[in-house]
């Protein structure tokens, strides 16, 4: 399988249960969507951010449908000037490259620093597609083990209102 092993690990280990789905690099969602046409799940848009001073990172997680305004999304996350966060920073907080930005990043934030925001619109979702950070392929988990992989996480999350 694609990925770090360290997640199928700690996956195996909550006993969070995947369909796993290789596929060629899609470092973006226009690319990514050829690949994910016979994958039953609701897929997930993960852009990683960081505050004007630098010194706050959030991964905001939506349904891939839908478009993010940065000024609209200011307003709504209340954290003040957003700019995407640097490739450096991706690996420093993440342990990812650009192009495989995920949840399952995570693992790889043992200071639990990532504050996510997550569009409360997932939450209708039963099953939810991240790449295992790594864009070559895709992991399908339900919105139950999302939720226990975030507890498992330690990183601060909520649910909000992405769009109108």
């Amino acid at each position: 399988m694609n990925g770090d092993p360290r997640l199928y690990e700690i996956l195996d280990e909550l006993g969070i249960e995947f369909e796993y789905h290789e596929h060629p690099p899609g470092p973006t969602v226009e690319e990514a969507l050829k690949y994910w046409k016979d994958i039953d799940s609701a897929h997930c848009k993960n852009i990683f951010f960081r505050n004007h001073k630098g010194n706050r990172h959030y991964l905001v997680i939506s349904d891939h449908r839908y478009q993010l305004d940065i000024h609209d999304l200011e307003k709504r996350l209340k954290q003040g000037k957003l700019s995407f966060a640097s490739p450096k920073r991706m690996m420093k907080y993440l342990g990812i490259e650009p192009g495989s930005v995920s949840l399952f990043g995570l693992i790889n934030d043992s200071e639990d620093h990532v504050h996510l925001f997550i569009d409360e619109k997932l939450l209708k979702e039963e099953k939810l597609s991240f790449h295992p950070n790594i864009n070559t392929a895709s992991l399908v988990i339900s919105m139950a083990d999302m939720k226990k992989f975030l507890g498992w996480s330690g990183n601060g999350f909520e649910f909000i209102g992405l769009y109108d």
